[in-house]
């Protein structure tokens, strides 16, 4: 049975616990759901529905010290970066309510042939299911939520187990702002009730945001019963350091993009890409950067073991640690660098969902890129040079969802947001995140 519990990241002490649901909870709660889609998905206005979206951007603000700290509390974040991620959410609300009406207004289509007219009118497809992940607990249901709610569809919310609490106010929220019952319930679901949920007729799409492991159980049940899914997965984003006019300002940038979120982020550069002329400078000021980090707490004792073990086989592989050392009890990992990682070392294909980096020299630009390349996943990249030229050249050929270019921390609500390969499919955010759950429906109408 799932447990939806919080636990001091730090000491690994229960704070609380909530039960999970009991089978007839969750029929219930797809009963609300579907009935809510018949009366009020199908029958509001997205001018209705976008100021209800509003008002949920207000609360998150209004609210956003108490949302903060049961973030923190519940997955260790810290608190700057726990209010940095409510103010983001409220934003991406906001985002949506003041373009819903646009991005949803009927396309005219140009007829090749015979008389009269022809549009596509975006309409909501019905019950959606959203499985969100423990890392950024208020910003993953807003990209998910805020559109399709904008849009008419209904939200069955399921949270990570170690976000109740967090999850149970977020649901307060949209009840507070003027939701009806069932637009958006919270259920601690287990994984065999998300099996069911899926498989519901009434539910009409599933978002996770998650693990590889947890990507592929969730599309095969989808995709056996004939359900669009979107799926954010992992990522182990490279950083490729071409040139710099600054290499301080550089190396302060990959920092910063490898340890927000205490290095528990799927879009984080997690792999160094350094040409061999910048490689020695660049790796001491970035391994000091690095170290000074020291030692912190991961969201769970589950991360922590899973990121040491990963670590002990990249270095019994051959692969290079330095590391910040001190305590590493309980949840706490300290920050390090790997080199010499060959690409035979387990660590090579890896995601490491923590504080830790790995650092690769290559002889040139041609080198960068088939490195950078070079993974399984395809989510984020980032690409830093002092060559414009060079800055497009390379963007055009990495393979992955997003390219920052000289910049870092520089996601938007209106910047779509997912990968390719194994990192997902789909899109969230901008435009494009509230056309996923979408029914275009032609209608042509003769003269």
């Amino acid at each position: 049975m799932t447990e939806y519990a919080v636990r001091n990241p730090a000491t690994g002490e229960l704070v609380r616990s909530y039960d999970t649901a009991t089978d007839a909870e969750v029929a219930r709660a797809i009963d609300q759901a579907a009935h809510a889609y018949r009366s009020w998905g199908r029958t509001s206005t997205v001018e209705e529905r976008a100021a209800l979206v509003r008002r949920v951007a207000e609360l998150h603000r209004e609210r956003k010290a108490e949302l903060s700290g049961l973030i923190v509390e519940e997955m260790g974040k810290p608190l700057e970066e726990a209010e940095g991620e409510v103010d983001f959410s409220a934003a991406i609300y906001e985002y949506y309510a003041d373009n819903a009406a646009q991005f949803l207004k009927d396309e005219p289509i140009t007829l090749l042939a015979g008389e009269g007219d022809a549009v596509i009118r975006r309409e909501p497809l019905g019950v959606l299911l959203g499985i969100m992940p423990w890392n950024f607990p208020a910003y993953q249901v807003a990209r998910f939520a805020g559109p399709n709610l904008c849009l008419g569809n209904t939200i069955l919310l399921k949270h990570a187990p170690q976000c109740p609490s967090s999850s149970a106010f977020i649901a307060q929220i949209f009840a507070d702002a003027g939701f009806p019952e069932g637009a958006y319930v919270n259920i601690y679901a287990s994984n065999e009730q998300v099996a069911d949920i899926i498989a519901d007729p009434r539910v009409q799409g599933v978002s996770l945001t998650g693990s590889e492991r947890a990507g592929a159980a969730v599309a095969e049940i989808a995709g056996r019963n004939l359900k669009k899914v979107v799926l954010e997965l992992g990522g182990s984003d490279p950083f490729l350091v071409l040139g710099s006019d600054d290499l301080d300002a550089t190396v302060e940038a990959a920092a910063a993009a490898r340890l927000g979120n205490i290095g528990q982020a799927c879009n984080a550069g997690k792999r160094m890409i350094v040409v061999a002329d910048l490689y020695d400078d660049f790796l001491e000021k970035f391994t000091a950067k690095i170290l000074e980090f020291g030692t912190a707490p991961l969201s769970s004792q589950l991360a922590a073991d899973r990121l040491r073990e990963q670590v002990e086989r990249a270095t019994a592989g051959g692969a290079k640690l330095a590391s910040a050392g001190g305590e590493a009890e309980d949840a706490h990992f300290p920050s390090g660098v790997l080199t010499e990682v060959s690409r035979d070392n387990a660590a090579f294909h890896e995601e490491l969902f923590g504080p830790v980096a790995m650092v690769f020299k290559v002889a040139n630009e041609e080198e960068a890129v088939k490195l950078a390349n070079d993974t399984p996943f395809g989510l984020g990249s980032y690409v830093f040079t002092n060559d414009p030229e060079q800055a497009q050249r390379v963007a055009n050929q990495i393979e992955a969802g997003m390219v920052f270019v000289n910049v870092v921390d520089a996601d938007g609500a209106e910047l779509p947001f997912g990968g390719v390969k194994r990192s997902g499919s789909g899109r969230e955010l901008g435009r494009f995140g509230i056309e996923e759950f979408v029914n275009r429906k032609m209608i042509r109408t003769g003269a």
